[in-house]
């Protein structure tokens, strides 16, 4: 079985041929940050064109290096959402496009069940695992009971980790785009010089919160700055600030996936793998304190290689392949979903089924 994976929801594009063997026949990947660093943040109107511009392209592109038609392909996966609806559109038309043309099955892709089976793609990671989502636009924690099947835990009530990222390097002034950006400088810094705050440390259930850690960072910054007056200065204080900021991420992160870790661990006893997937999936300082947690809790803690951690073709073709497996194809009337929760009892009905949903 051999798909092509197509991804556009947010500012890459990328196109890739994936076998069921795990063979990666071509995985392209064209990075818009060049487009959005003026911004300093991904601007959707800019996105939506350079998809329209690169993605015929770069799928023709793919097709070459895997050296095959489309009518060697058993599907055309593309990602339907959740996502920036522009982009979703181009990427959607597209793949419509060929499916009719090739007479190939359509199989539309949640973008988050792309980054949840991804570890599947790069090693056998046997169902249920729990599993730690964090990106951009995401934070999340699920049990993957199988394809299509997801158990929400917890997730963000505010912003999601990877935008806090993000904000953070924008305040400080290090670097776009900004989860490499805070790493980078907090290997640098003492995260020990700010006191900030754990949001929802210690508390029930396996919520986030990170705008207020945000805005802690933000009036530390402007307290500290006036006695920074020196370049030196204020570099010292931007890495001590981003080593700061990390560290509370990490713990955070790490108190919210060990209460999730003891539901999971109710419901599914048998388990074996704590899997971290999305973005923030390739911060380095969040991988080794989960890796410690995880193995203190009787898991292991596994992830996608930091190629796929990001938005790419291939997770995307993968979960083509997974769902292809379970006779779950699409009708070319499919539409974009630019909010498309993983788990069913989420979709529709707001509070009041995420509330039944975190009883389960």
């Amino acid at each position: 079985m051999i798909v092509l994976g197509i991804e556009t929801s947010c500012d890459e594009t990328a196109a890739a041929v994936v076998s069921d063997d795990r063979g990666i026949h071509a995985n392209l990947v064209l990075s818009q940050i060049e487009e959005h660093r003026p911004y300093l943040g991904v601007v959707p109107e800019i996105a939506a064109r350079a998809h329209i511009a690169h993605l015929d392209g770069l799928i023709k592109d793919a097709m070459a290096a895997a050296a095959i038609g489309f009518d060697a392909l058993d599907g055309i996966a593309v990602t339907s959402g959740p996502g920036l609806v522009g982009g979703l559109i181009v990427g959607l038309t597209t793949a419509k496009a060929i499916a009719a043309v090739a007479a190939k099955p359509l199989i539309a892709i949640n973008h988050l069940e792309g980054h949840a089976l991804s570890v599947r793609l790069s090693r056998e990671i046997a169902f249920p695992y729990l599993l730690l989502l964090v990106s951009g636009g995401h934070c999340q924690l699920l049990a993957v009971e199988g394809v299509g099947r997801y158990r929400l835990y917890g997730t963000t009530i505010d912003d999601a980790v990877g935008e806090a990222f993000d904000k953070v390097a924008k305040l400080l002034d290090i670097g776009y785009p900004g989860g490499p950006a805070v790493e980078r400088a907090a290997r640098a810094g003492d995260a020990a010089r700010f006191a900030l705050p754990r949001p929802m440390l210690g508390r029930p259930g396996a919520d986030f919160s990170f705008s207020g850690l945000k805005t802690a960072v933000r009036h530390a910054y402007l307290n500290a700055l006036p006695d920074a007056a020196e370049e030196d200065d204020r570099a010292a204080l931007q890495d001590d600030l981003a080593a700061s900021f990390q560290a509370a991420v990490v713990d955070a992160l790490a108190d919210r996936t060990q209460h999730a870790i003891r539901r999971f661990r109710d419901q599914h006893p048998a388990a074996r793998h704590l899997v971290i997937a999305g973005g923030v999936a390739a911060n380095q300082a969040i991988r080794t304190r989960l890796a410690a947690l995880a193995e203190t809790a009787g898991l292991e803690l596994a992830a996608p290689p930091p190629a796929f951690c990001t938005d790419n073709g291939a997770m995307i073709a993968w979960a083509g392949i997974e769902r292809l497996r379970n006779g779950l194809t699409d009708t070319l009337e499919i539409k974009p979903r630019p909010r498309w929760p993983l788990d069913p009892a989420l979709a529709p009905g707001g509070k009041a089924r995420l509330a039944r949903a975190r009883a389960r």
